[in-house]
């Protein structure tokens, strides 16, 4: 990332040939920097993000499935951006293993994980833009917004999110290939450690059979994450969200302040998290055939290990700042752990408690 045109190419296509270069050929970069990064940030907080991503999204979802059906548009949204959440902290792992080391899992499990990841990242913005403008329509188009907010278009906005983000994860779909490396500086040392010691190793990449199809995916597929994946939600959110919060400074309800406030957290999160690494995307996308020196480019990578790290916080907090936040919603989330406590509490009672314990857990109904 960052080096010059013919280097980046032969870290991107590592069965491509150019008998014709002309370049000189130095020895691959060390990144001491980004490797003692990933050493603390992969292992430990990733693992931490996935935790918190599962247990909050599922929480979400096991609401929406046993307690709280989906009346509204807004709850539509809501459990359709958990289920993102939810498949792409499941597949972070994986892709974290991948990025660390070799790629075990075959072909198909390579084209599958990595192209579902892009799918979950690209669905779960644009949901965010979608709440961002169901808000909008309910609280600033209020007499309109039954007519506008039916379970009809929710559903349908949501069919179109998913094909849309399956849609931008073709490329990724297709070029996306299981295979062993070779006549590539990057790893030199790898195959001189693998005809030494053990099987050859596999890995899960980009595989291009030309240069030019190399050169235009590199550049398509970052500048199509920054301009869908947060650009284009960014500015739905601060567009619909200025008029929400115009509107709730005209209104006298008590209540005004509290919205108030949910709606700038919502915004500052999304920014906090997002803006960091997309910037560091941007920087790297936009110096791409630029030749940069190895400490530049190893400071480079391990900014955007520590930034997109911090971006996949937000998958942890989107179920607090978005349901659980409702106070119905914290209702529901209550009576989870109150059914799961008489649900034990049923196979270890004695039986002279039974009466009892129904008739404190007579709303169990899950």
């Amino acid at each position: 990332m960052g080096n010059s045109e013919e280097e980046m190419f032969y870290q991107l296509d590592y069965d491509y040939n150019d008998t014709d270069s002309d370049y000189l050929i130095e020895a691959p970069c060390s990144y001491q920097n980004t490797h003692s990064v990933e050493l603390v940030v992969i292992p430990y907080v990733h693992i931490i993000i996935c935790i918190l991503g599962f247990v909050g999204n599922s929480l979400v979802i096991v609401t929406y499935a046993f307690y709280k059906s989906t009346k509204s548009m807004t709850d539509v949204y809501l459990l359709n951006l958990a289920i993102a959440d939810l498949l792409f902290v499941v597949s972070l792992p994986l892709i974290v293993y991948n990025e660390l080391s070799a790629w075990p899992m075959g072909p198909v499990a390579c084209k599958l994980l990595c192209g579902s990841y892009s799918v979950n990242l690209y669905s779960g913005m644009l949901l965010l833009a979608c709440i961002s403008a169901d808000r909008y329509i309910a609280i600033v188009c209020a007499r309109r917004s039954s007519r506008l907010r039916s379970l009809v278009y929710s559903r349908l906005i949501c069919a179109v999110v998913w094909a849309s983000a399956l849609l931008l994860s073709v490329p990724t779909f297709y070029f996306y290939s299981w295979y062993q490396p070779s006549n590539s500086i990057a790893f030199i040392e790898d195959e001189e450690r693998n005809q030494t010691s053990g099987p050859p190793q596999y890995i899960c990449e980009f595989r291009f059979t030309d240069k030019t199809t190399a050169l235009n995916i590199k550049m398509a597929v970052p500048s199509t994450q920054l301009a869908v994946g947060f650009f284009l939600p960014l500015l739905v959110m601060v567009c619909c969200y200025t008029a929400v919060i115009v509107t709730l400074r005209k209104a006298r309800s008590f209540q005004r302040h509290k919205a108030m406030r949910v709606v700038l957290a919502v915004v500052a999160v999304f920014i906090v998290c997002h803006l960091p690494y997309n910037v560091a995307l941007l920087y790297d996308t936009a110096n791409m055939f630029e030749l940069q020196s190895c400490q530049e480019s190893d400071i480079l990578q391990a900014a955007k290990t520590v930034t997109k790290t911090v971006a996949y916080l937000h998958c942890c907090l989107n179920p607090v700042l978005y349901a659980f936040v409702g106070v119905k919603f914290r209702n529901h989330f209550r009576r989870i752990f109150q059914d799961l406590w008489c649900l034990g509490k049923s196979y270890s009672a004695p039986p002279l408690g039974e009466r009892i314990q129904q008739k404190n857990c007579s709303s169990f109904t899950m």
